[in-house]
């Protein structure tokens, strides 16, 4: 039976390479010559101009590392703020680095009542039924992130069909934003963290979907910026995949992403958005805007190096 944690280690073997880009446009991160050539072909629809610029944005990262990144995150919320067509442009994204052999996550947090939760899993990573005696996938993601704050009647509906589909789900355990611990840090009458009491429950929920790799399809979200966190919880869920935001951009580096890996270096997949998205910016002197393509892949490949570089000499342990 297919397991999606199974494959997200294989994959990341594959390429040696625990990374994932988080394909998270915004029109300041994409060249003026990719801008002006999607508002000539519609000079009259702005939102079509907009959908097109994305995508082409998308494409050209993706052409340039699907062969050394095992995995693309898309955050809908930078394709719903853009409209129906760049929603589209988001499905079509997560199809075409499919085609390409890439896993992709659907960076959705959603949670809601279990009927409510039940329409969000199957319209994500599982199968609608529709007219006609069709049932068929709506977005087709790999995985999703979900909000585990509801407690299980919002997750066990990702958890089922994740099962039954070989797809995966990451909860939110511990993020990466600064004001994380306005909540998650409260002490409960027991003695643990909120977010403690999350990770223990997310490890009792990933039991079943253990795959054959030793990893399980219901993971977490851990921040790198919580390095300390993240290698007790990393004993606290020994069996969970880790997804983990916070890199670059948001200020930690390779040793602080690695810090909820296993002993054995396998266990995590390390995002990074804007500083592969913007390379071609950051490394301007290197890089004319028409390489923004070779620009993202030169920093997918450094990031590569560094995270590989921070397994073989952990710092958190």
């Amino acid at each position: 039976m297919k397991n999606f944690a199974d494959s997200l280690v294989r994959k990341i073997d594959e390429v040696n390479n625990p990374t994932v880009i988080g394909l998270d446009p915004k029109l300041d991160y994409v060249p003026e010559h990719i801008k002006h050539y999607a508002e000539q072909l519609f000079p009259e629809e702005a939102t079509k101009a907009t959908a097109k610029a994305i995508w082409l944005f998308n494409k050209e990262i993706i052409d340039h590392t699907y062969d050394i990144v095992p995995a693309i995150k898309l955050q809908f919320a930078y394709y719903e703020m853009y409209g129906v067509d760049a929603i589209k442009t988001m499905l079509l994204t997560a199809r075409y680095a499919q085609r390409k052999g890439m896993l992709v996550i659907g960076d959705c947090k959603r949670n809601d009542i279990g009927s409510t939760a039940t329409a969000y899993a199957e319209g994500i990573i599982g199968k609608t039924d529709i007219l006609l005696g069709e049932k068929m996938e709506m977005s087709g993601f790999d995985a999703a992130t979900v909000n585990c704050y509801l407690g299980i009647d919002g997750v066990k509906p990702f958890i089922d069909v994740a099962e039954r589909d070989g797809k995966g789900i990451f909860c939110l355990v511990r993020t990466s934003n600064p004001s994380a611990g306005d909540f998650q840090d409260l002490e409960l009458g027991d003695g643990r963290k909120l977010y403690e009491a999350v990770a223990d429950k997310v490890a009792e929920w990933g039991e079943p979907l253990i795959g054959e790799e030793g990893f399980s399809s219901v993971g977490a979200v851990i921040g790198a910026t919580w390095p300390e966190q993240a290698v007790d919880l990393r004993k606290r869920m020994p069996n969970a995949f880790m997804l983990i935001p916070g890199y670059g951009a948001q200020g930690a580096g390779a040793d602080e992403a690695v810090a909820s890996f296993t002993a054995y270096g396998k266990g995590g997949i390390v995002n990074a958005s804007r500083s592969i998205m913007n390379a071609w910016q950051k490394r301007a002197d290197f890089f004319k805007p028409e390489d923004f393509g070779k620009a993202a892949r030169f920093e997918a490949e450094d990031m590569k190096e560094k995270l590989n570089a921070a397994l073989m000499n952990r710092k958190y342990v």
